[in-house]
């Protein structure tokens, strides 16, 4: 807190031997600021008020107080004084629950002149907010547009601030429009506040709204199309989540492994699952996607819905080799034979059942139909059997039994 005030008008005061002049307020104005005239600090008080600055300005700041602590305040004027100069070096020593005690009394004297009781308020409430006394600050940021006769959209953020951490979100999205209102330029911060509130009372269309509205005012803000396109999976607009994605990938704002998934995921789902693998592959590559087997068995999804058995199988196989496991091994086996590499496919298959697999017989099955197709007769017939032997596969495999045996008769080889 060394910056907070620095406390210029009271070195202004000190200089001055205990006397601040202020231009005399013009009768037609009406704002309590400008009626509210200064005093002159009694002589026994402006004393030790003007030897206290002097040892502030020399850096001794706990001799300042000290001397302030000695003075003799008399009457409310100096007593309200000398605790607001109190409150100041404590706030800039960090000792705040000291400084904010002083603080009090010299704003519920409510005694000062128009701009220290002004900055007195402020400070109080910016430090009451800082010390998470968000119910008693609030109504001192509205005293104090009150007493200035400005309606400031940073005091509103401020009241805003206070009334998120009390969860009061009505409040929070009321104050967050009505700094809107008033603020020069777009309030960022205002905006997240109101975005946050509907999103904590889930009013999530609401919450897009907000979001449609930041993004073409900070349209560099990578967050926001991340946001944005969230918002939209939230509400099930799932094109409009797909084109945010799409834009904020194409802007370079998509640095993370989840949101390179999302828009891959998206991109699968609504049609182009070619385009999702050579995404999410290149990220693999790059290093930004971890390559290990949860990734590679999200890539092999991606090619075999677009019908990309070869690197599916060969992504498959990359997961499976890791945790070595048998269900992966099966789905890379079968993909190799869909893909005809019927040969590559039977060594998977086998491992498949090696390392363990809920139901062998799908295994065997996919060795039998391999086999098959290679004309290897006997080695599909005794596959063939072993997966008749399993419930989930005994009709497929009882059906080609009887086909494999017609064939072995054929071609003239022994089962």
């Amino acid at each position: 807190m060394r910056n907070v005030n620095k406390i210029a008008v009271l070195l202004l005061l000190s200089v001055c031997g205990g006397t601040l002049t202020l231009s005399p307020a013009m009768a037609e104005e009406k704002c309590a600021i400008d009626k509210r005239q200064s005093k002159a600090v009694g002589e026994g008080a402006a004393k030790k008020v003007q030897k206290s600055f002097e040892a502030y300005t020399n850096g001794k700041i706990d001799e300042a107080i000290t001397i302030l602590l000695e003075a003799n305040a008399k009457n409310d004027f100096d007593k309200a004084y000398v605790a607001r100069m109190l409150g100041n070096f404590y706030a800039e020593k960090g000792k705040m629950d000291t400084a904010i005690k002083y603080l009090k009394q010299a704003v519920e004297a409510d005694i000062l002149g128009g701009t220290d009781h002004a900055a007195t308020m402020r400070l109080y409430a910016d430090l009451l907010l800082q010390e998470k006394k968000f119910k008693e600050a609030i109504p001192y940021y509205y005293k104090w547009m009150d007493f200035t006769c400005k309606a400031d959209s940073q005091m509103y953020r401020r009241i805003g601030i206070a009334h998120s951490e009390l969860k009061q979100w009505d409040k929070v999205i009321e104050v967050a429009d009505k700094g809107l209102s008033l603020a020069e330029a777009p309030d960022k911060g205002l905006y997240q506040m109101k975005l946050t509130a509907y999103f904590n009372q889930k009013k999530y269309k609401k919450a897009v709204g907000v979001l449609e509205v930041m993004v073409p005012l900070f349209p560099s803000d990578g967050r926001l199309w991340v946001q944005l396109a969230q918002f939209y999976l939230m509400v099930e607009d799932y094109d409009k989540s797909l084109a945010t994605y799409d834009l904020a990938y194409r802007n370079g704002f998509l640095d993370s492994a989840g949101n390179i998934t999302r828009l891959a995921q998206l991109m699968a789902q609504k049609g182009a699952p070619y385009q999702a693998a050579k995404i999410y592959q290149k990220h693999i590559k790059s290093g930004m996607i971890a390559e290990d087997a949860k990734s590679f068995d999200i890539l092999a999804g991606f090619f075999q819905n677009a019908k990309e058995f070869k690197q599916a199988a060969e992504y498959y196989g990359k997961s499976a080799a890791i945790n070595n496991d048998g269900k992966t091994y099966l789905k890379q086996g079968r993909l190799l034979s869909l893909d005809g590499q019927y040969s590559a496919a039977i060594p998977v298959l086998e491992k498949a059942i090696s390392v363990g697999v809920d139901h062998p017989g799908e295994a065997n099955f996919e060795l039998a139909l391999a086999h098959l197709s290679l004309k290897q007769y006997k080695s599909a017939y005794n596959r063939a059997v072993l997966a008749a032997n399993d419930k989930k596969t005994e009709k497929s495999a009882k059906s080609y039994i009887s086909y494999i045996k017609e064939k072995a008769r054929m071609h003239d080889v022994a089962l």
